[in-house]
């Protein structure tokens, strides 16, 4: 296990975990707020920022110049592959995959084997290559399996269900389904604001504060 890091109270770094890799002899150490837990298998690079009460499953790899807020959970086998930014109170499920340059909001969901994407044209046009990492704005549900093409933004509290391939931006408070993504009016059913049962005592606590 590295040592290349500074944690909060209350931390766990399980044994097999890697926290702080050196990708290059001035990076910093990652920094770890209170209560987070680093399962087995996980590697995190250096210059790497982490929040309060953050979460990952096994064998999770999160690369450098990534900043993650507070209350989030990084599954298992999740591939966040660096300079990427994620908000407050997100939920990023098994197998996803989230290239550089990509930035998530608050109250965000992803679903299991999310695929979101930086490249339009892969080993083609190198000479005008230029990562456009799409933007998941506040929240967003992304069903499973889900795959958002590069350089879209997906709009507040819009819903992408599951199998959808986003190709185009997406207004606030829509529905996308199928293969192009269809755009169509969020359904009341859907238009809450997004919840999961952990995060409710901490959201009322912000509010009282």
């Amino acid at each position: 296990m590295s040592n290349n890091y500074l944690t909060g109270k209350n931390c766990t770094i399980q044994d097999d975990a890697t926290v702080g890799l050196k990708y290059k002899d001035d990076c910093q150490p990652v920094k770890m707020g209170e209560n987070c837990v680093i399962r087995a298998g996980t590697i995190i690079y250096g210059d790497v920022i982490l929040g309060n009460y953050i979460q990952t499953g096994h064998n999770a790899m999160i690369r450098e110049n990534t900043v993650i807020g507070d209350h989030v959970v990084i599954g298992t086998n999740v591939v966040i592959d660096g300079n990427v930014t994620i908000g407050n109170f997100v939920k990023i499920e098994t197998n996803c995959y989230i290239p550089t340059h990509v930035k998530i909001g608050n109250r965000v969901f992803f679903g299991p084997g999310v695929t979101i994407l930086n490249d339009r044209y892969p080993l083609k046009l190198r000479n005008q290559y230029k990562p456009e990492g799409p933007v998941i704005e506040d929240g967003v549900t992304l069903g499973g399996n889900v795959t958002v093409c590069p350089g879209v933004t997906i709009g507040q509290n819009s819903f992408v269900a599951a199998g959808a391939v986003v190709t185009k931006d997406v207004p606030p408070k829509s529905f996308v389904i199928g293969v192009p993504g269809e755009i169509k009016p969020l359904p009341d059913k859907l238009s809450e604001v997004n919840m999961a049962l952990s995060w409710r005592k901490y959201m009322d606590e912000e509010d009282a504060a």
